[in-house]
């Protein structure tokens, strides 16, 4: 049985999805699409914490899903800008779980993670998929995976 690592970069997905389809990305269909037939060793879900009791729900149901949530302060600063992401954590994680994996699988559409999925297979020899939009997904992240999937249909929530 295929063995993968499952790494969500769930600001990306959020904000990706609802700029490119206006609803929200449906996690338990993902779930069932990148497990299906596979043994899931690792499967972690990033996200911020801005402490709102809608939001600790969504986390909840992504535990119950089968993702470790792991949660970054949400900061906005006085100028206006925000911070909150999760890219040197999602490449530490990558770094650290993909020897125990077939194939490591990343929703996100952020090109910077070109670089890590290329180093992914010169290092461990991994499999990389990709799950992003196809809108607001950096060229060098579907060029860089092993197989691309656009996020779109059945992966989208029904309004």
């Amino acid at each position: 049985m295929q063995r993968v690592v499952i790494l969500v970069d769930v600001q990306n997905i959020y904000h990706t999805v609802r700029q490119g389809f206006a609803t929200g990305f449906d996690y338990n269909q993902f779930w069932r699409e990148v497990s299906a037939g596979r043994e899931v060793v690792k499967a972690i879900a990033y996200a911020t914490e801005r402490g709102d009791e809608k939001q600790r729900q969504f986390q909840n149901i992504l535990r119950a899903i089968g993702f470790e949530v792991k949660l970054k302060p949400y900061v906005e600063r006085s100028d206006g800008s925000r911070k909150g992401d999760w890219d040197v954590g999602i490449a530490i994680d990558a770094m650290q779980y993909a020897s125990l994996a077939d194939t490591v699988i990343l929703a996100s559409g952020d090109g910077d993670f070109a670089i890590l999925l290329e180093r992914l297979h010169e290092l461990y020899q991994v499999r990389t998929e990709v799950f992003g939009v196809a809108d607001y997904t950096a060229f060098a992240l579907i060029r860089a995976a092993t197989q691309f999937h656009p996020i779109q249909g059945s992966l989208l929530l029904r309004r």
